[in-house]
């Protein structure tokens, strides 16, 4: 199981910002831009800020991604 932040990504496409306004705007430091980016976790403390900042919700910007059971995996 794992977190994904698509939602942000296309939410920053969207509104024409970048990963560095973004920062700026929400106090995240970039290297928790960079950890996002590569799928790895943050605290919640980041997420809020960025919630904040853009005025939405965790939804908005990430989901929960369930990982296939390895058993299901192995049979196909």
């Amino acid at each position: 199981m794992g977190v994904s932040y698509k939602k942000l990504w296309k939410l920053l496409i969207d509104r024409d910002l970048k990963k560095g306004e973004l920062s700026k705007m929400s106090g995240v430091s970039g290297t928790s831009l960079a950890k996002m980016a590569r799928g790895e976790t943050v605290n919640t403390d980041t997420l809020a800020r960025i919630c904040v900042a853009l005025g939405c919700t965790l939804d908005d910007i990430s989901e929960i991604v369930v990982d296939e059971p390895k058993e299901a995996a192995k049979e196909e």
